[in-house]
């Protein structure tokens, strides 16, 4: 059976532990790469979900790495940031994951 992981930073690991998911908590954006490198070369790994402010500071390289492995599938968690545009945000996922852009109107 394959394991759903959370990599997060400390503030966000409490909730994810409530919810009954493992989680590794990353102090800084290498912590996190160590972590990510050493899951993802785990056979039971499935889904790996990875603080977003995590992947977006690793370099392109292993992000490109990330992007085109079957499994562990790696997704990213939302930042908590305030200012964060949420309409933007789901853009964005949307496009990386069916390929197109799509504009969301209220």
């Amino acid at each position: 059976m394959h394991k759903f992981v959370v990599v997060t930073d400390r503030d966000s690991a409490a909730g994810f532990r409530l919810a009954g998911v493992d989680v590794f908590e990353a102090t800084s954006p290498e912590d996190a790469k160590g972590i990510i490198t050493s899951l993802i070369h785990k056979d039971d790994m499935g889904i790996v979900a990875v603080n977003e402010d995590f992947l977006t500071l690793l370099d392109e390289k292993l992000r490109e790495k990330l992007e085109k492995l079957h499994r562990p599938i790696i997704i990213s968690i939302p930042s908590r940031l305030k200012g964060v545009d949420r309409r933007s945000y789901i853009e964005r996922l949307l496009r990386k994951a069916i390929g197109y852009n799509v504009v969301m109107r209220r």
